[in-house]
């Protein structure tokens, strides 16, 4: 497997003069380190308006300085909102960050996933896929060397040669958000890399890896003419340490980013309450007070323990053919100092027989792809949870906060 850091750039009250700088500045920090310790790709996102929860409205602009940081890891959008940003824009941006980082792009893409985001850029929830489908259309030609035009149902774009151009040909490797676990079946179909933006077992992997492959080789439909990405992306929460109790201690953060998913994905939308008007960390540490059992057993989930208790896990999820593991590491108030210690224990003592194998699944997926292995259609009923079988369960007062 390949490793990946993943970034939300989480900034919970209460915010001092130099918070959102000591946040920036440190999560570069951390990137340059994971660079120097081998680990694959760092993924930023993009989000508007989402107090607390992410901080990162502009990742080009972060990206291109961790370009200038770093020699070897691979930059990775996770994603760029194609509802909210004009396709030609972004296909200037991305190839522009791809020839400062000498081709080191992985060009992610999405809708978003939240009406406080969408309304302040004249977009509806009901009608973003098809937005950011016209979006995929419009803008992927533009990496070509000649000039395009597009007249869709959404975008028309005049007779224009984009430049620049990537350094990566035809254009850096593509991949989509599924923020829900149904989209990694689209995702396959769509021949893109799938972004598993939610936090499932071991168990469930196996039955998404088969879905995804599936739907990539028996049921492809491109949304225009593209190179395909056949790689199946999953976060987990990630925090490691040299004893369980003391990993689960530092990975607190791990616990408020569920909470947060949780306060917010139920409602409505996913509408976030009134600017300024709710105090995200006042409302976990209220719910952490009076729920230490869900505390205890959503720390028993994700990739946080030990070398020795990670390494078994990852095994599990080894044995499902997953391509890459991305780690959230960067969450609520963990520090940076335990951060770092965290990726550098793990780049020593476990992420190094993972890579090694990485030949071997390369291998597999090869053969499945030219169809000399034939995997098991699996129903994926029972493995729709987007928060993990360990994730928080907010409870009713939190809901009614947050309406």
């Amino acid at each position: 497997m390949k490793f990946g850091i993943f970034y939300e750039l989480q900034l919970p009250r209460p915010w001092g003069v130099n918070s959102e700088l000591d946040l920036h500045h440190n999560a570069l920090d951390q990137l340059e380190l994971a660079d120097r310790l081998g680990y694959d790709t760092a993924w930023e996102v993009e989000h508007h308006y989402l107090e607390e929860y992410s901080h990162s409205p502009a990742p080009e602009v972060f990206l291109a300085a961790a370009s200038q940081r770093t020699k070897r890891i691979r930059l990775g959008h996770g994603i760029i909102q194609l509802t909210t940003n004009h396709p030609g824009r972004v296909a200037e941006r991305v190839a522009t960050l791809d020839l400062l980082s000498r081709g080191r792009v992985e060009f992610g893409m999405g809708e978003s996933a939240s009406i406080t985001e969408l309304e302040p850029f004249g977009v509806d929830m009901t009608t973003k896929r098809a937005i950011w489908e016209d979006a995929v259309r419009c803008l992927i030609p533009m990496f070509g060397d000649k000039p395009v035009e597009y007249q869709g149902p959404h975008f028309q774009f005049p007779y224009r040669n984009v430049v620049p151009k990537p350094l990566q040909k035809p254009h850096p490797p593509l991949w989509v958000a599924c923020s829900q676990l149904d989209t990694i079946e689209m995702a396959g179909r769509r021949g893109l890399g799938a972004l598993g933006f939610q936090f499932v077992s071991a168990d469930a992997a196996r039955a998404w890896v088969h879905a995804y492959y599936n739907a990539f080789t028996r049921r492809r439909e491109l949304l225009c003419d593209y190179r395909p990405n056949a790689n199946i992306a999953l976060v987990s929460y990630f925090m490691c340490a040299k004893t369980d109790e003391e990993a689960r201690r530092r990975a607190e953060g791990c616990t408020f980013f569920q909470f947060a998913l949780r306060f917010y994905g139920n409602q409505p939308g996913r509408a976030r309450p009134r600017a300024g008007t709710v105090d995200l960390w006042a409302e976990y540490e209220a719910w952490k007070a009076a729920n230490p059992e869900q505390v205890v057993r959503a720390l028993k989930g994700g990739l946080i323990g030990s070398p020795d208790t990670i390494r078994t896990k990852l095994r599990k999820f080894q044995a499902s053919n997953v391509d890459q593991i991305i780690l959230l590491n960067q969450a609520g108030k963990n520090t940076h100092a335990d951060i770092c210690e965290s990726l550098d224990l793990f780049a020593r003592e476990v992420m190094p027989e993972f890579q090694a194998a990485s030949a071997s699944q390369e291998k597999w997926k090869q053969a499945v792809l030219a169809g000399e292995i034939e995997l098991e259609e699996i129903d994926t009923t029972p493995f729709k949870d987007r928060f993990g079988p360990n994730s928080v369960q907010v409870p009713p007062r939190a809901v009614q906060a947050a309406e």
